[in-house]
């Protein structure tokens, strides 16, 4: 649900630092973020929220945010179209795969991820790259 007045806007979502689903209310002006609140409205949450859902959004308006791809040339990060790095990545897994096996392979899930992020990563290890070396934080 959303609200707007004049330049402000006002939409209800879902937090995405976690995987509990708090809901949040973002305020929005001129295309900037400069309001984050619980959501009242929330089964969830009851309009409560952690310090990092309503304090923690800074970053998505920081300058040194990445906005495009970096592939090393020559020992330096150059801008990559995104075809290119996802090219890069997929010949690198399969010289990895093919040269050492799975087992090669790694990963470290979070519990800032919905269930099902974190369920596709391990789908991804373990039927994609053929490993099951897959952690998260969120196994206690």
């Amino acid at each position: 649900m959303s609200t707007t007045l004049a330049n402000i806007q006002t939409t209800s979502t879902v937090c995405s630092f976690c995987g509990t689903g708090c809901g949040i209310e973002i305020t929005v002006d001129h295309g900037k973020i400069v309001k984050v609140a619980g959501d009242k409205k929330s089964p969830v949450s009851h309009g409560e929220t952690c310090v990092k859902g309503s304090q923690a959004w800074a970053y998505i308006q920081s300058q040194d945010r990445l906005t495009h791809p970096l592939i090393r040339r020559n020992g330096e990060l150059q801008k990559a179209s995104w075809d290119e790095a996802l090219d890069l990545i997929q010949s690198v897994a399969w010289r990895y795969k093919t040269g050492f096996g799975g087992d090669a392979f790694g990963c470290f899930s979070s519990s800032r991820s919905t269930n099902e992020l974190n369920f596709v990563a391990q789908k991804f290890m373990r039927q994609v790259l053929g490993s099951n070396n897959i952690d998260s934080c969120n196994r206690t």
